[in-house]
């Protein structure tokens, strides 16, 4: 069973398709961006509060004669834990490296920290782990004098906070950032979405226009409302409208031509009917059977002929594939021996080798048709030759009689259907009208068609008879 055919996505769906990656994509690296920015911001704000953190304590330093000495009360630091998740923690060490006060398991100074050039003060900010947390730390260096302002030297004042706020601020931050890139972005697919509805308007309304006519309909669409990007599609459409009215228009001829091909047969083979069943004579009722035969034939043979044709007109229903032409148009001439014996007509080939084509099984009823109708207008003791040789890329079938031929002002008639030229009915005296349905040329140049070949309705040889000529393109 065969698989159900996925229809195509819109033109809206592509569009969003192609437009909502490259957002999301955007929106991310925006969000990194964003991150990235949120986290330096972060790290000033609270750096400046540790700084701050640091002055309010190196204001309670002083310098006694017993050395460093800091009053530090809690309200001190808790002024800066209001509203924050974040613990603080602090130490106080004396010029010459001494413990003075806080906290003196914080993890040491690094003197080779550079000192940070943000603010006015000799402060460097660094990250450490404390108690297995990660902690910032502000290391203030800060002068202190004693009480007749002598410089007594560099107090080192730590202090330092876990990150638990920091963070807290950032993802807030950054979920923010995202939020309001998650709103532009459904912003944006509802623009897009509306403004190609509204742009594709003209579209819909052509297609409303196309689903309204009526079968058969092939007046072409009007250019006036239609965009200038679909311009070429309208006229593609009308120009395969007008061709598709072009081929309605021969099946019209080609159906009433037909009616009226059959309708004379049939004719005949009533009145034949109507005789043979008041005839009583036997011998009178077989020649009346033998013309009802006759003509059931002709019959036959013009439906034969209707059925090629419609079948030479749609190409056929088979891939094509690589033919030797040589060895069909031989094969051929091989059928239709017999025939050429029965009227004494010499029918010869002429072709050296294999001359491949591209086609289908159409070619043999291409080739039959020009050596019949070279067969059936070449009077009694007359030459058909078939030939087949390779001219430049191209390989060329010939067909040529020395019959009566087709003037050159009805070679283009005469590939009309049912069209039987001036000369249809010429013959060598004594012999038979060679009948014929008006079909078999017609039937030649539909399948060449179908082939991309060519065919040319010639003089033969000395200006006497007929040469058909068929170029085909190399396989």
């Amino acid at each position: 069973m065969a698989e159900p055919r996925k229809r195509a996505a819109s033109l809206r769906a592509r569009l969003l398709w192609w437009l909502i990656p490259p957002m999301l994509a955007l929106q991310a690296v925006y969000g990194v961006v964003a991150y990235s920015n949120a986290l330096e911001s972060a790290d000033q704000a609270y750096d400046r509060t540790l700084l701050a953190s640091a002055r309010n304590i190196s204001e309670r330093i002083t310098l006694t004669p017993e050395g460093v000495r800091v009053d530090v009360p809690y309200i001190s630091l808790d002024t800066f834990e209001v509203g924050m998740n974040a613990t603080m923690f602090y130490r106080v060490s004396g010029v010459h490296g001494e413990f003075v006060s806080g906290y003196d398991d914080l993890p040491p100074f690094d003197a080779s920290q550079p000192r940070t050039k943000l603010y006015p003060a000799l402060v460097s900010f660094y990250d450490r782990t404390y108690r297995g947390q990660p902690i910032r730390i502000a290391a203030l260096r800060q002068p202190v004098m004693d009480a007749s302002g002598t410089h007594g030297g560099m107090a080192l004042i730590e202090v330092g906070e876990t990150l638990d706020s920091r963070q807290a601020l950032t993802r807030n931050i950054l979920l923010d950032v995202l939020w309001g890139q998650l709103m532009l972005v459904l912003a944006a697919v509802l623009v897009i979405w509306l403004f190609t509805r509204r742009a594709l308007a003209p579209l819909d309304a052509l297609r409303e226009e196309v689903a309204r006519r009526q079968p058969g309909a092939t007046t072409p669409l009007s250019l006036d409302s239609a965009p200038r990007e679909a311009a070429p599609l309208v006229a593609a459409m009308n120009g395969y409208m007008a061709r598709l009215d072009q081929v309605l228009a021969a099946q019209r001829r080609f159906i009433a031509d037909a009616a009226h091909q059959l309708r004379t047969p049939l004719a005949v083979l009533h009145t034949q009917a109507q005789l043979a069943a008041r005839e009583h004579d036997p011998e009178e009722q077989r020649r009346i059977a033998q013309g009802l035969a006759d003509s059931t034939a002709r019959m036959a043979a013009l439906a034969d002929r209707l059925l090629s044709m419609a079948r030479a007109a749609h190409g056929g229903a088979e891939a094509p594939r690589v033919l030797d032409l040589a060895a069909l148009a031989k094969e051929v001439c091989l059928e239709l021996t017999p025939a050429a014996r029965a009227r004494r007509i010499d029918l010869g080939f002429e072709g050296v080798g294999a001359l491949p084509v591209l086609g289908t099984d159409l070619l043999h009823e291409l080739v039959t048709n020009l050596v019949e109708n070279a067969l059936r207008y070449t009077p009694s003791g007359g030459v058909v030759t078939a030939r087949v040789h390779r001219a430049g890329v191209a390989v060329v079938l010939e067909v040529e009689d020395d019959g009566p031929g087709i003037a050159p002002s009805e070679r283009a008639q005469v590939l009309e259907p049912f069209y039987r030229g001036k000369a249809a009915g010429l013959r060598a005296a004594g012999e038979a009208n060679p009948g014929g349905s008006g079909l078999g040329l017609t039937i030649v140049r539909d399948i060449a068609a179908a082939h991309d070949a060519t065919l040319a309705l010639l003089d033969g040889a000395g200006g006497k008879g007929l040469l058909a000529r068929v170029s085909f393109p190399p396989a």
